[in-house]
């Protein structure tokens, strides 16, 4: 069976190299906002959807010849995708792209072997030829380059490769260490073996000082050079704070599935929990979405299983011990008193445990 894996690596352009980059940038926007213009005028002259190839554009506009051609395809195949995912009510109407933005990127594609590794540290790309690479994770010699996409943000440059693999995954005997997480806000989860996590709270961490460089922005006057300046230390530090929760999560996310066999977890609605319980902020800092996308993948690959239960499953007011079902727990309850059997049990672990043993119920039909 085929699979597509990336694997995202820092990159370090020279000047040469870094201002071709750029200029690629510029085409790409220049093409896609080129092709959506003359989209939306087709469409609401005749209501057809056409759209142009970015070929017809290079008699008039000569510099678009100096880039890539494929990342130009793209972007034309990314106006077609926009418009499709619109008329099919899975998102807005296209919008055009700004020179603005913090982060900047284009995808090109792998054709004869023309994106490679050489000598571990480099990485050949069409137009840029070799460009040193920061190669921390080996691509397996059977995995098949499809694209790369090179991005930049705050500066700094990055490249995802994306591989497809034929790989048979065989299924692990699943009928023990199986484990079942609850989602906390302050832990990120509490596990049936009463494991937790310790998250640090990266954005919490950091929103006084976050606070304070939007006070100053505030202060600036708007687009002037020295409000793009302290625009770009705000972005710098998300981007921190984003890399610091992505890596936290793949550690974990790994350990967990080297460790278990079977990961049971909650469906849960994160946005509408965020919007009604107005836990924005928690929610987004936690990245608990981010985290299940991670485990699942890496168990897939291990051949090993990620269930999910029905998030209307009352995990919290159900006893761990005998079964009994309680009409109402408030949130504030941390602790669970059952009426039928008399246990007293944390709140979330008694929660992970109900998970754990409805998923072992799973896996028996």
């Amino acid at each position: 069976m085929k699979y597509n894996l990336a694997f995202r690596y820092r990159i370090y352009p020279n000047k040469e190299q870094e201002l071709l980059i750029n200029k690629t940038f510029g085409c790409v926007r220049f093409v896609y906002n080129t092709i959506l213009y003359t989209a939306n005028k087709i469409y609401e002259e005749t209501g057809k959807n056409k759209i142009v190839t970015p070929a017809s554009l290079k008699s008039e506009n000569q510099f678009l010849k100096e880039v890539d051609s494929l990342a130009l395809s793209n972007a034309q195949l990314n106006v077609r995708q926009s418009f499709t995912n619109f008329f099919q009510k899975r998102a807005k109407f296209p919008r055009f792209k700004s020179k603005k933005n913090s982060v900047k990127s284009y995808t090109t594609n792998c054709v004869n072997n023309s994106i490679r590794i050489e000598e571990d540290k480099y990485l050949v790309l069409p137009k840029l030829k070799r460009i040193k690479l920061k190669y921390h994770r080996e691509i397996p010699k059977d995995y098949k380059i499809k694209s790369v996409t090179l991005t930049n943000s705050n500066g700094n440059y990055y490249v995802s490769i994306l591989t497809e693999l034929e790989k048979e995954i065989q299924k692990v005997a699943s009928n023990d260490k199986v484990i079942g997480l609850d989602f906390s806000m302050s832990e990120l989860f509490v596990s049936s073996e009463n494991q937790r996590t310790d998250y640090p709270k990266y954005f919490r961490m950091l929103e006084e000082e976050l606070k304070k460089l939007q006070k100053s922005l505030s202060r600036k006057v708007k687009f002037s050079k020295n409000w793009y300046r302290q625009k770009e230390k705000i972005s710098r530090l998300h981007e921190y704070i984003k890399n610091c929760r992505r890596d936290f999560l793949h550690k974990l996310s790994k350990k967990l599935s080297e460790t278990y066999n079977v990961v049971v977890v909650e469906d849960l609605n994160m946005k509408g929990m965020s919007q009604a319980l107005n836990f924005g902020k928690s929610v987004g800092d936690n990245g608990w979405g981010m985290f299940l996308r991670m485990l699942e993948y890496k168990l897939m690959f291990l051949g090993k299983q990620f269930l999910k239960i029905d998030k209307w499953f009352p995990s919290s007011k159900t006893c761990s011990k005998c079964g009994n079902v309680k009409d109402e727990l408030k949130l504030s309850e941390r602790s669970y008193k059952c009426e039928c059997c008399g246990i007293e049990i944390d709140r979330d672990y008694n929660a992970a445990l109900n998970i754990k043993n409805i998923g072992k119920l799973m896996l028996k039909y």
